[in-house]
């Protein structure tokens, strides 16, 4: 067994094994490289184990290097999580110790590694996150009689205001984004540009689906979801202030559900959230059950584990101002703060 740095020519062989891993996920696929090198500026190391011409493992490892947060190596960044996926603890101890390597030579700050399961090396780990997951039915049905009593009757208020849903691709991408970037800033979390989202429903296709819920025509909250193996995994969403006290989260989680079921889908990843948050509370009310994520270190001028958190001090004074920030100031300069955020 070999561990190389894929280029494109090895492109089809990577897909072919994220396709049929099951330690594989959406965050897996090759396309991820171009995406974060052409939108993003960002470098990609994509780690292969090869036996002959066979690929047995893969760790995509992306280099986001900035000023205002410095060198690091995380996969994967922007997304739900990543790390090494292997066909034995062997081959993924042979990932880690070519990730740490690579560490090395790229002069980074840290090595960050976001996985669904613990790692092959006994590296300095957080637990501070969880995916929160649905299995799903085929009939929806099944899922909303085992909700609370409390739960339908808020979901049912909800359809009282008269709220529809569509669901598609590009067509509903301006609605997408107009709501989420007014929801982010209201949160003070600056947002990546247009491109960004426009070149991974180009890129990925029939394998995103967008959700956006309206009040009469008005866009009032949006999601924006992978499809992978049989699972929905949940990116981006947001909605408008104006609509929350008239319950469109309700309604849009329930659709979204839905979707997935009459579709087929076998889980949904609600995306990420902090332990104890009051987002992993929400999400509990859907049945959903806490995946432990496990985000791992290799610290190599760091002295402690980075708090680049949105619970962190520093980040909590950050998001304060930016939800001050004129438009002008979010449209222009979000960007280019965000694709430094991993």
């Amino acid at each position: 067994m070999t561990i190389i740095e894929c280029d494109d020519s090895h492109a089809a062989r990577w897909d072919a094994y994220v396709a049929t891993s099951p330690t594989s996920a959406f965050y897996h696929r090759w396309a991820w490289r171009t995406i974060n090198r052409d939108e993003l500026g960002h470098r990609t190391f994509s780690l292969a184990a090869m036996e002959g011409d066979a690929i047995v493992g893969v760790f995509p490892v992306v280099q986001v290097k900035t000023r205002l947060f410095g060198n690091i190596l995380c996969s994967m960044p922007f997304v739900n999580y990543g790390g090494p996926s292997a066909d034995s603890p062997a081959i993924e101890q042979a990932l880690l110790d070519a990730a740490s390597q690579l560490t090395e030579r790229e002069q980074a700050d840290y090595l960050e590694v976001r996985s669904r399961q613990p790692l092959a090396r006994p590296w300095p780990t957080s637990t501070h996150k969880v995916s929160l997951v649905i299995d799903l039915q085929r009939d929806p049905e099944v899922l909303f009689k085992a909700f609370t009593t409390k739960h339908r009757q808020e979901i049912r208020r909800a359809y009282k205001n008269g709220f529809t849903a569509r669901f598609g691709g590009a067509e509903l991408l301006d609605d997408f984004f107009a709501v989420l970037s007014e929801s982010w800033h209201a949160h003070g979390t600056p947002l990546y540009q247009k491109a960004y989202f426009t070149r991974i429903v180009e890129t990925f296709g029939k394998d995103i689906r967008i959700g956006v819920v309206y009040a009469g025509d008005d866009p009032a909250a949006v999601a924006f979801d992978g499809l992978h193996n049989g699972t929905v995994e949940g990116m981006w969403l947001g909605s408008k202030a104006q609509y929350r006290n008239r319950l469109v989260g309700y309604v849009l989680y329930w659709e979204l559900i839905k979707n997935a079921c009459e579709n087929g889908f076998d889980r949904f990843h609600l995306g990420r959230s902090t332990v104890e948050s009051s987002s992993e509370s929400f999400k509990k009310k859907w049945n959903a059950d806490a995946l432990q994520l496990y985000w791992s270190y290799v610290l190599r001028t760091l002295p402690k584990l980075p708090e680049l958190n949105v619970t962190s001090r520093k980040f909590q004074l950050a998001i304060m101002v930016w939800q001050e920030a004129p438009a002008w100031v979010v449209g222009r300069i979000g960007p280019r703060i965000a694709r430094g955020i991993p």
